[in-house]
């Protein structure tokens, strides 16, 4: 059965990624669902103008506890999917987080915390072998 994720990448933080992020997203969509396949998109700006932050605010929330674990890019660093990181957590939604260690370095809070999954890598194409793992493909 398909697996319900919840891909988190930075948006007001810096959309640096994008087209980054809709890569991975179609790769995972290739079997299972992303509930934010937005966070992919490069016109995303001009589509959260017509949301009020409170909506955004539900409606992110809800899709993470309908989510079966959290894929997150976070090379470009984000308050807002830090924020959903602990949500998922504090809910108990397994975390996966993949950042570009030749670009960034991660937060303590996060590779401190052994509740993350932290997947460090050097050139986009290692990804979609660890993705393959983690949704048991």
């Amino acid at each position: 059965m398909a697996k319900k994720i919840y891909f988190a990448g930075s948006i007001r933080g810096g959309r640096v990624d994008a087209e980054l992020y809709h890569r991975i997203i179609t790769y995972i969509q290739r079997t299972d669902v992303v509930l934010t396949e937005h966070v992919g998109m490069s016109n995303l700006n001009l589509i959260e103008q017509g949301l009020g932050d409170a909506r955004i605010y539900d409606q992110d929330t809800a899709w993470l506890r309908e989510s079966d674990l959290l894929i997150g890019e976070c090379t470009c660093p984000s308050l807002g999917v830090g924020y959903e990181l602990a949500y998922a957590e504090a809910h108990g939604i397994p975390c996966h987080i993949f950042y570009d260690r030749g670009k960034t370095q991660l937060s303590a809070m996060l590779t401190g915390n052994p509740y993350f999954h932290i997947h460090p890598y050097e050139r986009e194409k290692d990804i979609y072998p660890l993705l393959d793992e983690i949704l048991n493909r």
